[in-house]
Protein backbone atom coordinates (compact mmCIF):
# COMPACT_ATOMS: atom_id res chain seq x y z
CA UNK A 1 0.00 0.00 0.00
CA UNK A 2 2.66 2.62 0.82
CA UNK A 3 5.03 1.32 -2.01
CA UNK A 4 2.04 1.96 -4.46
CA UNK A 5 0.94 5.71 -2.32
CA UNK A 6 5.35 6.91 -3.14
CA UNK A 7 4.61 5.28 -7.04
CA UNK A 8 1.53 7.71 -7.34
CA UNK A 9 3.43 10.67 -5.71
CA UNK A 10 6.24 9.90 -7.67
CA UNK A 11 3.94 9.90 -10.97
CA UNK A 12 1.93 13.05 -10.27
CA UNK A 13 5.09 14.80 -9.55
CA UNK A 14 6.97 14.01 -12.96
CA UNK A 15 3.45 14.09 -14.88
CA UNK A 16 3.18 17.90 -13.36
CA UNK A 17 6.49 18.65 -14.05
CA UNK A 18 6.40 17.92 -17.45
CA UNK A 19 2.74 19.61 -18.09
CA UNK A 20 4.60 22.71 -16.88
CA UNK A 21 7.57 22.13 -19.54
CA UNK A 22 5.78 21.69 -22.02
CA UNK A 23 3.22 24.77 -21.28
CA UNK A 24 6.28 27.05 -20.71
CA UNK A 25 8.03 25.79 -24.06
CA UNK A 26 4.79 25.93 -26.47
CA UNK A 27 4.35 29.41 -24.59
CA UNK A 28 8.03 30.41 -25.94
CA UNK A 29 7.42 29.20 -29.44
CA UNK A 30 4.63 31.54 -29.37
CA UNK A 31 5.99 34.39 -28.18
CA UNK A 32 9.18 33.81 -30.69
CA UNK A 33 6.56 33.82 -33.77
CA UNK A 34 5.32 37.04 -32.22
CA UNK A 35 8.80 38.58 -31.90
CA UNK A 36 9.99 36.89 -35.32
CA UNK A 37 7.54 38.71 -37.27
CA UNK A 38 8.13 42.43 -35.34
CA UNK A 39 11.66 41.73 -36.53
CA UNK A 40 11.26 40.62 -40.00
CA UNK A 41 9.05 43.62 -40.75
CA UNK A 42 11.04 45.84 -39.20
CA UNK A 43 13.99 44.74 -41.39
CA UNK A 44 12.06 44.73 -44.71
CA UNK A 45 10.87 48.51 -43.53
CA UNK A 46 15.09 48.93 -43.02
CA UNK A 47 16.09 47.13 -46.39
CA UNK A 48 16.21 49.62 -49.11
CA UNK A 49 18.44 49.51 -52.65
CA UNK A 50 19.66 52.91 -52.02
CA UNK A 51 21.65 52.18 -48.86
CA UNK A 52 23.44 48.99 -50.57
CA UNK A 53 24.88 51.42 -53.32
CA UNK A 54 25.80 53.85 -50.65
CA UNK A 55 27.57 51.45 -48.71
CA UNK A 56 29.30 50.32 -51.88
CA UNK A 57 30.57 53.50 -52.78
CA UNK A 58 31.64 55.04 -49.44
CA UNK A 59 35.34 54.65 -48.78
CA UNK A 60 34.36 54.35 -45.18
CA UNK A 61 32.76 50.70 -45.54
CA UNK A 62 34.66 48.79 -43.07
CA UNK A 63 37.01 46.14 -44.36
CA UNK A 64 35.61 41.88 -44.16
CA UNK A 65 38.05 38.98 -44.27
CA UNK A 66 35.96 35.66 -45.61
CA UNK A 67 37.38 32.57 -43.99
CA UNK A 68 36.41 29.29 -44.88
CA UNK A 69 38.72 26.06 -43.81
CA UNK A 70 38.79 23.58 -46.87
CA UNK A 71 39.35 19.79 -45.71
CA UNK A 72 39.31 17.00 -48.91
CA UNK A 73 36.80 19.46 -50.70
CA UNK A 74 37.93 18.68 -54.23
CA UNK A 75 34.60 18.22 -55.60
CA UNK A 76 33.70 21.13 -55.00
CA UNK A 77 36.69 23.37 -54.42
CA UNK A 78 36.85 25.23 -57.49
CA UNK A 79 33.44 26.13 -57.94
CA UNK A 80 33.01 27.73 -53.91
CA UNK A 81 35.96 29.40 -54.34
CA UNK A 82 35.04 31.55 -57.68
CA UNK A 83 31.59 31.90 -56.04
CA UNK A 84 33.41 33.85 -52.70
CA UNK A 85 34.86 36.22 -55.49
CA UNK A 86 31.50 37.43 -56.75
CA UNK A 87 30.57 38.80 -53.56
CA UNK A 88 29.86 42.79 -54.01
CA UNK A 89 31.80 44.22 -51.70
CA UNK A 90 33.83 47.32 -51.98
CA UNK A 91 36.74 45.90 -49.25
CA UNK A 92 37.38 42.25 -49.17
CA UNK A 93 39.85 39.69 -48.55
CA UNK A 94 38.71 35.80 -49.19
CA UNK A 95 41.39 33.82 -46.91
CA UNK A 96 41.07 29.56 -48.10
CA UNK A 97 42.53 27.35 -45.03
CA UNK A 98 43.48 24.23 -46.71
CA UNK A 99 43.73 22.10 -43.25
CA UNK A 100 46.05 19.31 -44.62
CA UNK A 101 43.92 17.91 -47.31
CA UNK A 102 44.80 14.14 -48.49
CA UNK A 103 43.42 15.06 -51.76
CA UNK A 104 44.01 17.59 -54.53
CA UNK A 105 42.72 20.39 -53.75
CA UNK A 106 45.16 22.26 -52.85
CA UNK A 107 47.08 21.19 -56.55
CA UNK A 108 43.32 22.14 -57.99
CA UNK A 109 43.23 25.61 -56.60
CA UNK A 110 46.86 25.96 -57.33
CA UNK A 111 46.14 25.68 -60.66
CA UNK A 112 43.03 27.27 -61.64
CA UNK A 113 44.26 30.51 -59.58
CA UNK A 114 47.51 30.77 -60.62
CA UNK A 115 49.00 30.40 -57.31
CA UNK A 116 52.58 31.01 -55.71
CA UNK A 117 53.98 30.44 -52.31
CA UNK A 118 54.84 34.20 -50.94
CA UNK A 119 56.57 35.27 -48.17
CA UNK A 120 54.24 36.64 -45.73
CA UNK A 121 54.07 38.01 -41.61
CA UNK A 122 51.85 35.99 -39.89
CA UNK A 123 51.29 36.72 -36.36
CA UNK A 124 50.13 33.61 -34.51
CA UNK A 125 47.73 35.69 -31.81
CA UNK A 126 46.09 32.55 -31.49
CA UNK A 127 48.07 28.92 -31.25
CA UNK A 128 47.00 26.69 -34.45
CA UNK A 129 49.10 23.33 -35.99
CA UNK A 130 51.81 25.20 -37.65
CA UNK A 131 51.41 26.77 -41.31
CA UNK A 132 53.03 24.81 -44.14
CA UNK A 133 52.84 28.18 -46.57
CA UNK A 134 51.32 30.73 -47.93
CA UNK A 135 49.83 31.05 -51.68
CA UNK A 136 48.38 34.28 -53.21
CA UNK A 137 48.20 34.38 -57.31
CA UNK A 138 50.10 35.95 -59.94
CA UNK A 139 46.78 36.72 -62.05
CA UNK A 140 45.47 40.43 -60.73
CA UNK A 141 41.82 38.73 -61.21
CA UNK A 142 42.42 36.81 -57.92
CA UNK A 143 44.35 39.79 -55.57
CA UNK A 144 41.67 39.27 -53.29
CA UNK A 145 42.26 35.57 -52.65
CA UNK A 146 45.08 33.84 -50.10
CA UNK A 147 45.56 30.37 -49.55
CA UNK A 148 47.17 28.91 -46.21
CA UNK A 149 48.32 25.64 -46.17
CA UNK A 150 48.91 24.55 -42.82
CA UNK A 151 49.51 20.57 -40.94
CA UNK A 152 46.00 19.10 -40.39
CA UNK A 153 44.36 20.59 -36.79
CA UNK A 154 41.66 17.66 -37.04
CA UNK A 155 39.25 20.61 -36.61
CA UNK A 156 37.67 23.01 -38.25
CA UNK A 157 38.36 25.58 -35.04
CA UNK A 158 42.07 25.10 -35.42
CA UNK A 159 41.56 25.93 -39.77
CA UNK A 160 39.52 28.99 -38.62
CA UNK A 161 41.88 30.29 -36.40
CA UNK A 162 44.86 30.35 -38.85
CA UNK A 163 43.01 32.17 -40.99
CA UNK A 164 41.91 35.02 -38.07
CA UNK A 165 45.71 35.46 -37.28
CA UNK A 166 45.95 36.21 -41.02
CA UNK A 167 43.07 38.93 -41.46
CA UNK A 168 43.95 41.77 -42.75
CA UNK A 169 40.59 43.66 -41.43
CA UNK A 170 38.81 44.30 -38.50
CA UNK A 171 35.37 42.06 -39.49
CA UNK A 172 35.81 38.25 -40.75
CA UNK A 173 33.24 36.27 -41.87
CA UNK A 174 33.30 32.44 -41.21
CA UNK A 175 32.20 30.20 -43.79
CA UNK A 176 32.16 26.54 -44.98
CA UNK A 177 33.93 26.07 -48.21
CA UNK A 178 30.92 23.86 -49.39
CA UNK A 179 28.59 26.95 -48.60
CA UNK A 180 27.53 29.15 -51.51
CA UNK A 181 26.73 32.81 -50.21
CA UNK A 182 24.61 35.52 -51.85
CA UNK A 183 26.40 37.97 -53.96
CA UNK A 184 25.81 40.78 -51.44
CA UNK A 185 26.47 38.66 -48.25
CA UNK A 186 28.97 40.97 -46.91
CA UNK A 187 26.71 44.33 -47.67
CA UNK A 188 24.00 42.60 -45.30
CA UNK A 189 26.08 41.47 -42.14
CA UNK A 190 27.50 44.74 -42.03
CA UNK A 191 24.79 46.72 -41.92
CA UNK A 192 23.58 45.82 -38.60
CA UNK A 193 27.14 47.49 -37.36
CA UNK A 194 26.69 50.35 -39.20
CA UNK A 195 22.81 50.83 -38.48
CA UNK A 196 23.56 50.19 -34.26
CA UNK A 197 24.55 53.61 -32.38
CA UNK A 198 24.24 52.76 -28.83
CA UNK A 199 25.89 49.09 -28.61
CA UNK A 200 28.98 47.41 -30.45
CA UNK A 201 27.50 44.69 -32.59
CA UNK A 202 29.78 41.26 -31.82
CA UNK A 203 28.48 39.48 -34.61
CA UNK A 204 25.66 39.02 -37.42
CA UNK A 205 24.06 35.77 -38.53
CA UNK A 206 22.02 35.20 -41.62
CA UNK A 207 19.41 32.61 -42.44
CA UNK A 208 21.34 29.31 -44.01
CA UNK A 209 19.58 26.96 -46.14
CA UNK A 210 20.01 23.63 -48.02
CA UNK A 211 21.38 23.53 -51.78
CA UNK A 212 19.94 20.06 -52.31
CA UNK A 213 17.73 20.86 -55.84
CA UNK A 214 18.83 24.51 -55.86
CA UNK A 215 20.53 25.09 -59.57
CA UNK A 216 24.00 26.96 -59.50
CA UNK A 217 25.90 28.48 -62.37
CA UNK A 218 29.77 29.16 -61.53
CA UNK A 219 29.01 29.38 -58.16
CA UNK A 220 26.19 31.68 -58.36
CA UNK A 221 22.70 30.61 -56.68
CA UNK A 222 20.53 30.78 -59.91
CA UNK A 223 16.96 28.91 -58.71
CA UNK A 224 16.16 28.09 -54.85
CA UNK A 225 13.84 24.82 -55.04
CA UNK A 226 12.82 22.49 -51.86
CA UNK A 227 14.92 18.95 -51.37
CA UNK A 228 13.73 16.37 -53.34
CA UNK A 229 15.48 13.52 -50.72
CA UNK A 230 13.18 13.12 -47.96
CA UNK A 231 15.90 14.00 -45.36
CA UNK A 232 17.43 17.16 -47.08
CA UNK A 233 13.91 18.69 -47.00
CA UNK A 234 13.50 18.09 -43.05
CA UNK A 235 16.37 20.18 -42.49
CA UNK A 236 15.26 22.75 -44.87
CA UNK A 237 11.79 23.24 -42.53
CA UNK A 238 14.33 22.94 -39.76
CA UNK A 239 16.52 25.46 -40.73
CA UNK A 240 13.70 27.76 -41.89
CA UNK A 241 11.88 27.34 -38.22
CA UNK A 242 15.14 27.75 -36.17
CA UNK A 243 16.72 31.16 -38.45
CA UNK A 244 12.96 32.64 -39.46
CA UNK A 245 11.16 32.37 -36.14
CA UNK A 246 13.75 31.15 -33.78
CA UNK A 247 16.60 33.15 -34.36
CA UNK A 248 14.83 36.21 -35.55
CA UNK A 249 12.49 36.38 -32.48
CA UNK A 250 15.43 36.18 -30.50
CA UNK A 251 17.56 39.22 -32.16
CA UNK A 252 14.76 41.24 -31.54
CA UNK A 253 15.46 40.77 -27.06
CA UNK A 254 19.33 40.80 -27.86
CA UNK A 255 19.41 37.12 -26.87
CA UNK A 256 20.64 35.43 -29.89
CA UNK A 257 21.98 32.19 -28.42
CA UNK A 258 24.70 31.08 -31.33
CA UNK A 259 25.62 32.72 -34.61
CA UNK A 260 25.84 29.43 -36.87
CA UNK A 261 29.02 28.51 -38.77
CA UNK A 262 28.32 28.39 -41.82
CA UNK A 263 27.89 31.92 -41.92
CA UNK A 264 28.78 34.83 -39.25
CA UNK A 265 30.44 37.82 -38.97
CA UNK A 266 32.28 38.80 -35.93
CA UNK A 267 34.19 41.87 -34.66
CA UNK A 268 37.79 40.15 -34.74
CA UNK A 269 39.29 42.22 -31.84
CA UNK A 270 36.73 40.45 -29.51
CA UNK A 271 36.76 37.26 -31.01
CA UNK A 272 40.92 36.92 -30.12
CA UNK A 273 40.58 38.77 -27.26
CA UNK A 274 38.29 35.74 -26.67
CA UNK A 275 40.67 33.28 -27.51
CA UNK A 276 39.56 32.51 -31.22
CA UNK A 277 37.54 29.42 -31.33
CA UNK A 278 38.33 26.32 -29.28
CA UNK A 279 40.03 23.32 -31.13
CA UNK A 280 38.46 20.92 -28.65
CA UNK A 281 35.05 21.91 -28.43
CA UNK A 282 32.38 19.52 -31.00
CA UNK A 283 30.35 23.06 -31.08
CA UNK A 284 32.98 25.45 -31.75
CA UNK A 285 30.45 28.42 -33.50
CA UNK A 286 28.28 28.18 -30.32
CA UNK A 287 31.40 27.99 -27.85
CA UNK A 288 33.03 31.25 -29.47
CA UNK A 289 29.74 32.94 -29.26
CA UNK A 290 29.52 32.46 -25.72
CA UNK A 291 33.07 33.59 -24.94
CA UNK A 292 32.50 36.63 -26.63
CA UNK A 293 29.57 37.38 -24.86
CA UNK A 294 30.94 36.72 -21.40
CA UNK A 295 34.31 38.74 -22.66
CA UNK A 296 31.65 41.61 -23.14
CA UNK A 297 30.27 41.48 -20.23
CA UNK A 298 33.62 41.14 -18.11
CA UNK A 299 35.15 44.35 -19.85
CA UNK A 300 31.80 46.31 -19.71
CA UNK A 301 31.04 46.15 -24.06
CA UNK A 302 27.72 46.95 -24.40
CA UNK A 303 27.26 44.38 -26.93
CA UNK A 304 24.56 43.11 -29.26
CA UNK A 305 24.11 40.10 -31.73
CA UNK A 306 22.29 40.51 -34.52
CA UNK A 307 20.11 38.31 -37.35
CA UNK A 308 18.94 38.90 -41.07
CA UNK A 309 16.18 37.01 -42.39
CA UNK A 310 17.33 36.92 -45.88
CA UNK A 311 18.30 33.91 -47.19
CA UNK A 312 22.57 34.81 -47.54
CA UNK A 313 24.10 31.17 -47.43
CA UNK A 314 23.17 27.37 -49.01
CA UNK A 315 24.59 24.62 -47.84
CA UNK A 316 24.90 21.03 -48.77
CA UNK A 317 22.75 19.04 -46.37
CA UNK A 318 23.74 14.92 -45.61
CA UNK A 319 21.41 12.89 -47.53
CA UNK A 320 21.95 9.26 -45.58
CA UNK A 321 20.98 8.94 -42.07
CA UNK A 322 24.71 7.61 -41.86
CA UNK A 323 26.25 11.25 -42.12
CA UNK A 324 23.63 12.75 -40.83
CA UNK A 325 23.74 10.51 -37.53
CA UNK A 326 27.59 12.11 -37.34
CA UNK A 327 26.40 15.79 -37.49
CA UNK A 328 24.17 15.54 -34.74
CA UNK A 329 25.66 13.62 -32.52
CA UNK A 330 28.70 16.17 -32.69
CA UNK A 331 26.57 19.16 -32.17
CA UNK A 332 24.80 17.53 -29.47
CA UNK A 333 28.26 16.11 -28.18
CA UNK A 334 29.10 19.87 -28.63
CA UNK A 335 26.02 21.42 -26.87
CA UNK A 336 27.01 19.31 -24.08
CA UNK A 337 30.24 20.57 -23.31
CA UNK A 338 29.62 24.03 -23.73
CA UNK A 339 26.78 23.87 -20.86
CA UNK A 340 29.50 21.96 -18.80
CA UNK A 341 32.50 24.32 -19.37
CA UNK A 342 30.43 27.50 -18.99
CA UNK A 343 27.64 26.43 -16.49
CA UNK A 344 29.02 29.02 -13.96
CA UNK A 345 27.09 31.77 -16.27
CA UNK A 346 23.40 29.76 -15.30
CA UNK A 347 21.54 31.76 -13.88
CA UNK A 348 24.31 34.37 -13.12
CA UNK A 349 23.07 38.23 -13.39
CA UNK A 350 26.32 39.49 -13.61
CA UNK A 351 26.33 38.13 -17.34
CA UNK A 352 22.58 39.48 -18.02
CA UNK A 353 20.55 38.39 -20.79
CA UNK A 354 23.04 35.67 -21.41
CA UNK A 355 22.98 34.15 -17.85
CA UNK A 356 19.55 34.74 -16.93
CA UNK A 357 17.92 34.03 -20.62
CA UNK A 358 20.00 32.25 -23.18
CA UNK A 359 21.52 29.86 -20.82
CA UNK A 360 19.00 28.77 -18.82
CA UNK A 361 16.58 28.33 -22.10
CA UNK A 362 19.53 26.23 -23.95
CA UNK A 363 19.93 24.13 -20.93
CA UNK A 364 16.37 23.51 -20.05
CA UNK A 365 14.87 23.59 -23.61
CA UNK A 366 18.17 22.01 -25.85
CA UNK A 367 20.11 20.46 -23.69
CA UNK A 368 17.65 18.48 -21.33
CA UNK A 369 15.14 18.14 -24.14
CA UNK A 370 15.96 14.86 -25.75
CA UNK A 371 16.08 13.39 -22.35
CA UNK A 372 13.06 14.37 -21.49
CA UNK A 373 11.51 13.55 -24.19
CA UNK A 374 12.78 10.12 -23.92
CA UNK A 375 11.70 9.54 -20.45
CA UNK A 376 8.60 10.78 -20.94
CA UNK A 377 8.20 7.49 -23.97
CA UNK A 378 9.63 5.16 -20.97
CA UNK A 379 6.75 6.37 -18.71
CA UNK A 380 4.25 5.93 -21.08
CA UNK A 381 5.46 2.71 -21.95
CA UNK A 382 5.53 1.53 -18.27
CA UNK A 383 1.69 3.36 -17.03
CA UNK A 384 0.84 1.35 -20.45
CA UNK A 385 2.15 -1.83 -19.45
CA UNK A 386 0.68 -1.55 -15.72
CA UNK A 387 -3.04 -0.47 -17.43
CA UNK A 388 -2.83 3.04 -15.88
CA UNK A 389 -3.13 5.51 -19.18
CA UNK A 390 -6.05 7.54 -19.64
CA UNK A 391 -6.39 6.96 -23.53
CA UNK A 392 -8.87 9.90 -24.16
CA UNK A 393 -6.79 12.58 -22.72
CA UNK A 394 -3.40 11.21 -23.90
CA UNK A 395 -4.63 10.76 -27.31
CA UNK A 396 -5.77 14.27 -27.40
CA UNK A 397 -2.35 15.55 -25.72
CA UNK A 398 -0.70 14.19 -28.40
CA UNK A 399 -2.92 15.46 -31.39
CA UNK A 400 -2.27 19.00 -29.65
CA UNK A 401 1.47 18.60 -29.79
CA UNK A 402 1.32 17.36 -33.14
CA UNK A 403 -0.97 19.99 -34.75
CA UNK A 404 0.99 22.68 -32.51
CA UNK A 405 4.09 21.61 -34.16
CA UNK A 406 3.28 21.45 -37.65
CA UNK A 407 1.29 24.90 -37.26
CA UNK A 408 4.22 26.61 -36.07
CA UNK A 409 6.85 24.81 -38.73
CA UNK A 410 3.70 25.65 -41.17
CA UNK A 411 4.06 29.67 -40.29
CA UNK A 412 7.55 30.00 -40.44
CA UNK A 413 7.55 28.38 -43.88
CA UNK A 414 4.78 30.76 -45.12
CA UNK A 415 5.73 33.72 -43.37
CA UNK A 416 9.22 33.22 -44.61
CA UNK A 417 7.85 32.56 -48.67
CA UNK A 418 5.52 35.92 -48.04
CA UNK A 419 8.13 38.01 -47.07
CA UNK A 420 10.86 37.50 -49.40
CA UNK A 421 9.31 34.63 -52.27
CA UNK A 422 11.98 32.15 -52.50
CA UNK A 423 10.32 29.39 -53.93
CA UNK A 424 8.93 30.21 -57.73
CA UNK A 425 6.04 28.17 -58.11
CA UNK A 426 2.79 27.52 -55.22
CA UNK A 427 3.33 24.47 -55.69
CA UNK A 428 6.92 24.27 -54.39
CA UNK A 429 5.87 25.74 -51.33
CA UNK A 430 2.99 23.29 -50.60
CA UNK A 431 5.61 20.13 -51.24
CA UNK A 432 7.42 22.31 -48.34
CA UNK A 433 4.53 22.71 -46.19
CA UNK A 434 3.64 18.74 -46.69
CA UNK A 435 6.93 17.95 -44.96
CA UNK A 436 5.95 19.27 -41.35
CA UNK A 437 2.91 16.68 -40.93
CA UNK A 438 5.95 13.94 -41.62
CA UNK A 439 8.68 15.50 -39.41
CA UNK A 440 6.73 14.65 -36.14
CA UNK A 441 7.01 10.81 -36.65
CA UNK A 442 9.88 10.33 -39.12
CA UNK A 443 12.98 12.78 -38.49
CA UNK A 444 11.97 14.10 -35.02
CA UNK A 445 12.61 10.49 -33.86
CA UNK A 446 16.23 10.84 -35.48
CA UNK A 447 17.21 14.20 -33.58
CA UNK A 448 16.30 12.86 -30.33
CA UNK A 449 18.34 9.70 -30.81
CA UNK A 450 21.20 11.16 -32.25
CA UNK A 451 21.18 13.82 -29.43
CA UNK A 452 21.36 11.12 -27.04
CA UNK A 453 24.08 9.36 -28.54
CA UNK A 454 26.04 12.51 -28.47
CA UNK A 455 25.30 13.06 -24.72
CA UNK A 456 26.43 9.59 -24.13
CA UNK A 457 29.77 9.91 -26.10
CA UNK A 458 30.35 13.21 -24.09
CA UNK A 459 29.58 11.25 -20.84
CA UNK A 460 31.59 8.36 -21.75
CA UNK A 461 34.92 10.63 -23.63
CA UNK A 462 34.61 8.57 -26.70
CA UNK A 463 37.09 10.21 -29.43
CA UNK A 464 35.67 11.96 -31.99
CA UNK A 465 37.38 13.81 -35.12
CA UNK A 466 36.03 16.34 -37.25
CA UNK A 467 34.65 14.51 -40.01
CA UNK A 468 34.06 14.48 -43.81
CA UNK A 469 30.98 14.41 -45.55
CA UNK A 470 31.43 13.22 -49.42
CA UNK A 471 30.54 16.19 -51.11
CA UNK A 472 28.03 14.93 -54.69
CA UNK A 473 28.59 18.93 -56.11
CA UNK A 474 26.02 21.31 -56.75
CA UNK A 475 23.11 21.24 -59.51
CA UNK A 476 23.76 23.12 -62.80
CA UNK A 477 20.78 25.30 -64.42
CA UNK A 478 20.17 23.63 -67.57
CA UNK A 479 21.71 25.74 -70.75
CA UNK A 480 18.67 27.83 -72.60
Amino acid sequence: MESTSIWDTLARIYENTVFVYGSVLLVTYALLAVFSMISVRAYAKKDNFKQDVTLLGSPLAPGITVLAPAFNEGMTIISNVRSLLTLNYPKFEIIIVNDGSTDNSLEQMINEFELIKVDFAYNAKIQTQPVRGIYKSTNQAYAKLMIIDKVNGKSKADASNAAINAAAYNYFVCTDVDCILDKNTLLELIKPVMQEENKRVIATGATLRIANSCEFDEGVMTRMRPPKELLARFQEVEYIRAFVLGKMGWSLLNCVPNVSGGLGLFDKEVAIRSGGYDHSSFGEDMELMTRMCRYSYDNKINYAIRYIPKTLCWTEAPVTVKVFNRQRTRWSRGLAQLMTAHFNMFMNPRYGRMGLIIFPYNFFFELLAPVIEFTGIIYYIVMTCLGLINWPTAIILLLFVYTYSVMITTLAILWDQLTFRYYKTGREVAYLCMTPFMEFFLYHPLIVIFALRGYFYFLTGKKSTWGNMQRRGFKTAAAK
